[in-house]
């Protein structure tokens, strides 16, 4: 008996130190992350501009890859199923923790095949109406929409169960209107019907927004979040609305699966940490609309459990269905 116990002794100790040697040698090749959104739309641009440089503190290539679909939850399931080697790493959003609710047979569990690593920041959600509707403020939406027909109001969002959903139905429920969705692909194809006037309105994450609210192409009526933000000083908070309930945060972080080495884990934590604290790194995101929300990965994991469990009673209220 005291044979075998020091022989899985020696086992143990043996694949300790080489997971560490394996943390100590993380990154040695090109490291793969996952967007789980089509290009260009939010959840796309701002973590590509934080690998670009983070690439460079690792001092290892970062290749993105697009995986769109369901909500985010093909790619996210991909990342979640993967090799725990380091070199599969998710870029996620607050869709994330809306999906446990639309999609009752996830083919992954958040908490249990996901590491929270990295927070890069928060932002929020603005909504965008076509400059040929009559809408000059959040109340003169309100007004109208509660005369017309029920149905015959439509807003647009990134696809079923993503923040820009979320972010409108709370603002539907909030003021007492039915409304139709028409989910995309992504927060591109939503834009362009906003554009183009086929859609009445568009919860638009900040950063896709501003170049198309400064250049007067759409009109910005209400943020989503609980104060103003300094972009958009006129634009109005919901609660400034006479809204209840209705407020969001679009969050963006990063994640590893769940049996990644905890060094290599906080290997990317502090290389991340670093980078977001740089002044030229806070500025590039704040002209995204995105600021700090620094946490330490367990910290994350507390914070996104909390935001499963919000979620779950808004898709309720709101009868979301896949």
């Amino acid at each position: 008996m005291v044979r075998r116990a020091a022989y899985w002794a020696l086992i143990a100790g043996g694949l300790l130190l080489a997971g560490t040697a394996r943390a100590d040698n993380w990154p040695s090749h090109v490291i793969k992350v996952t967007i789980p959104f089509g290009a260009g739309s939010a959840a796309d641009v701002v973590p590509r501009v934080v690998f670009d440089r983070l690439a460079a503190e690792l001092g290892q290539a970062i290749v993105v890859e697009n995986r769109p679909g369901a909500g985010g939850t093909i790619g996210s399931a991909a990342i979640a199923k993967a090799d725990p080697d380091g070199y599969n790493i998710l870029a996620q959003s607050s869709a994330l923790t809306i999906s446990p609710a639309i999609y009752p047979k996830l083919p992954f569990d958040i908490s249990k095949d996901l590491s929270s690593v990295l927070m890069i920041g928060v932002s929020a959600n603005v909504m965008i109406v076509p400059v040929s509707r009559p809408w000059k403020t959040v109340q003169d939406f309100i007004v109208d929409a509660r005369s017309r027909t029920p149905g015959s109001i439509s807003f647009g969002s990134a696809g079923v169960g993503s923040a820009t959903h979320i972010s409108a139905e709370k603002f539907r429920l909030a003021v007492g209107i039915e409304t139709t969705h028409v989910p995309y692909r992504g927060g591109a194809e939503a834009v362009a019907d906003i554009l183009g006037g086929r859609i009445d309105f568009y919860f638009c994450p900040l950063a896709t927004a501003l170049p198309l609210i400064r250049e007067g192409r759409v009109r910005a009526l209400v943020i989503s979040t609980g104060k103003r933000v300094t972009d958009l000083p006129d634009v109005p908070t919901p609660a400034e609305a006479g809204l209840k309930n209705a407020e969001s945060v679009f969050w963006l972080g990063v994640f590893m699966p769940a049996k990644t080495p905890r060094d290599v884990v906080e290997k990317f934590y502090h290389a991340g940490i670093k980078l977001l604290a740089e002044p030229s790194m806070q500025q590039s995101l704040s002209k995204l609309g995105i600021e700090p929300f620094p946490m330490r990965p367990e910290e994350m994991d507390t914070f996104v459990a909390r935001e499963i469990a919000e979620n779950a009673e808004i898709v309720r209220a709101a009868g979301i269905k896949p």
